[in-house]
């Protein structure tokens, strides 16, 4: 199951003693009073917690250390009310492991014209204080999220809370650990990678386990458990017999419920938060894993198809920063199928065999049995639904063998044209932005994979920040997209992030 902590954000005002105690009490009341309406706004996904002004060189690298020691910590939020000297922050910054916020706000929204004397501006005086602040940041090269606005906006606090869910994001990644059952399809690139890089640049562990190891936790599974679970499919989920006998289609949905059951059982004891399987690789299994690798994935799990472990950590790592989001429009894994290139409703189909998360479907979800020429095993029974219309991010995370990099791509997700009655899948409709022939001639340029960890909860910002944070080459296809401005990004990656 999706398990993330309770994590806080601590509120840090910078300041120091020239102006006296009277300005440290009102910034110190100013600050508490900021974080209580942050808190009540309910834009604001997880707490902020206020901490004490920062003053000195030795008071900013003790709570920094004691960020980076406290588990709960997701982030610091960083502010200068009053002038606050850079050099003090040097040490505290370059120990500092949590994401940074540089929260540029002041107290008063409008300037007090009729009263405003020398003690107001040496109090009030972010404008100035700020920008000594950011120009530390700068020169020593650190990583941070800049948000620039009045601490009561609407708007701005929404920006706070979109900051929030991808630095829980950063310190996330570093606790996701990968099970592959099964090596990468062979002779396929893109679902190749380098897992120690990946470990030193994301903090993910990708571990092999030999698939006879997991079938015996599914052939461990009660039929007292399976036939429950079997219950809970049926009373959830509408029954497609498409003809079959219904004693012998139940037989089928059952050994899903029992690969759901083993699955996670084993996933949960090992601690691993996102799992591969390969249909060339079953071992003792009795079907391809369909039905139930979706369910695990509605659960929080990560998946990635044919050993593709880049984009089962990525699924992980896009549900924790969706984790608890109110009117959540889903997460999934998916891929690139086949074209619709009738001019005016281009498009693409985005389907699987059978792994596509059901937190993206909208109206009925069926379950099917079909026959599945991959694998070699008995028909597997899956989910089959459409998904929602929308908005949405497809991101891909490639290993180009100097570095990695995420393509970040927005996508219309529309309804297709017609219904598609003989294919026994979940399916996705999108045209790439700006258009289906920029959108796609981008992808392919950037070296894009044909599995993608695809939301419609999260942005292209919050994707392009986790990217910052961990150091890695992000590029951008939206509505703004020209290709003689997309190769020239590309190129200065290149030169950029190849002598890093």
């Amino acid at each position: 199951m999706l398990a993330v902590k309770n994590y806080k954000f601590w509120f840090c005002a910078g300041s120091q003693d020239l102006y006296g105690d009277a300005v440290l009490a009102n910034v110190a009341a100013h600050t508490k009073e900021m974080v209580d309406k942050l808190n009540a706004s309910g834009l604001l996904p997880y707490e902020v917690e206020w901490h004490p002004t920062l003053l000195t060189n030795e008071l900013i690298r003790k709570t920094f250390n004691e960020a980076n020691n406290d588990d709960t910590c997701a982030g610091i939020i960083t502010w200068c009310h009053t002038f606050s000297p850079a050099k003090s922050w040097i040490i505290g910054l370059k120990e500092l492991r949590k994401p940074l916020l540089h929260f540029h706000t002041q107290y008063n929204e409008e300037i007090p014209y009729e009263t405003m004397d020398m003690d107001f501006m040496n109090e009030n005086q972010a404008a100035h204080g700020d920008r000594e602040y950011a120009h530390i940041l700068t020169r020593m090269g650190i990583e941070r999220k800049t948000i620039v606005g009045y601490w009561k906006d609407a708007e701005v606090q929404k920006k706070i809370g979109s900051w929030m869910r991808t630095a829980v994001g950063i310190v996330e990644s570093s606790h996701i650990r990968v099970m592959r059952i099964a090596d990468n399809m062979r002779n396929v690139a893109v679902t190749e990678g380098d897992k120690v890089e990946a470990q030193l640049k994301f903090g993910w562990e990708i571990d092999a386990y030999p698939v006879n190891e997991i079938a015996e936790s599914v052939a461990a599974v009660s039929a007292a458990d399976t036939n429950a679970l079997v219950d809970e499919y049926y009373d959830k989920y509408q029954i497609n017999l498409e003809g079959r006998d219904p004693e012998e289609f139940k037989k089928h949905v059952a050994v899903q419920a029992q690969i759901e059951l083993g699955f996670e059982r084993f996933l949960e004891e090992k601690n691993y938060q996102a799992i591969v399987t390969h249909f060339g690789d079953l071992g003792a299994l009795q079907q391809l894993p369909g039905l139930a690798i979706q369910r695990l994935m509605e659960k929080g799990y990560g998946f990635g198809a044919e050993g593709d472990w880049k984009v089962a950590a990525m699924v992980r790592l896009m549900k924790v920063m969706t984790n608890g989001m109110k009117d959540a429009k889903g997460t999934s894994m998916l891929e690139d199928y086949t074209y619709n290139l009738v001019k005016g409703k281009e498009g693409i189909i985005q389907a699987h065999m059978l792994e596509i998360c059901p937190s993206i479907s909208e109206g009925p979800i069926e379950i099917k049995c079909q026959p599945l020429s991959m694998g070699n095993r008995e028909d597997p029974a899956r989910l089959v639904f459409q998904s929602k219309e929308g908005k949405g991010v497809a991101t891909s995370l490639i290993d180009l063998g100097n570095r990695f990099r995420l393509i970040i791509q927005d996508v219309d997700c529309k309804k297709v044209e017609k219904p598609l009655p003989k294919l026994p899948t979940a399916i996705n409709f999108w045209t790439p932005q700006p258009d289906f022939y920029t959108g796609t001639e981008a992808w392919l340029l950037a070296g894009g994979a044909h599995h993608t960890a695809f939301s419609y909860d999260l942005t292209a910002e919050q994707m392009g920040d986790w990217a910052a944070a961990m150091g890695i080459e992000a590029v951008f296809i939206d509505k703004d997209t020209t290709i003689r401005n997309f190769k020239k990004d590309l190129m200065l990656g290149d030169i950029f992030y190849s002598k890093r």
